[in-house]
């Protein structure tokens, strides 16, 4: 997998506002962590588990902030895994750690935010 081309087509697909495309990148089993969860879902674990679960939650993400738009800043590349950063929502930068499984698609995501 080259991290870089994966990172350019994330930050594309959440750019274009498409669920689906998005979604894309997923396993049907992802498990994200976000504090965006916790402040926008009101879940205290800030985790939420499976395909349809994390679209719903997207969903309302995208209808809420039509303007949304990342900007890539730096992708790592790890064991199974890379790590993007870039501008998030309410421009606060973010790092995002994505684990594939073996069949490409990411199955656990973890976000962090500057304050």
């Amino acid at each position: 997998m080259n991290a870089l081309e994966f990172a350019e087509n994330w930050i594309k697909s959440w750019n274009s506002h498409d669920l689906d495309e998005i979604l894309n990148h997923y396993s049907e089993d992802v498990e994200i962590t976000t504090p965006m969860i916790k402040l926008a879902g009101g879940i205290d674990s800030g985790t939420l588990k499976g395909k349809d679960n994390v679209g719903a939650y997207w969903r309302k993400a995208l209808d809420k902030i039509p303007d949304l738009h990342f900007e890539l800043i730096d992708v790592t590349e790890g064991v199974d895994s890379v790590a993007l950063y870039y501008t998030s929502v309410m421009n606060k930068k973010a790092v995002e750690v994505m684990f594939f499984n073996n069949q490409g698609k990411v199955n656990k995501m973890i976000a962090h935010y500057t304050e």
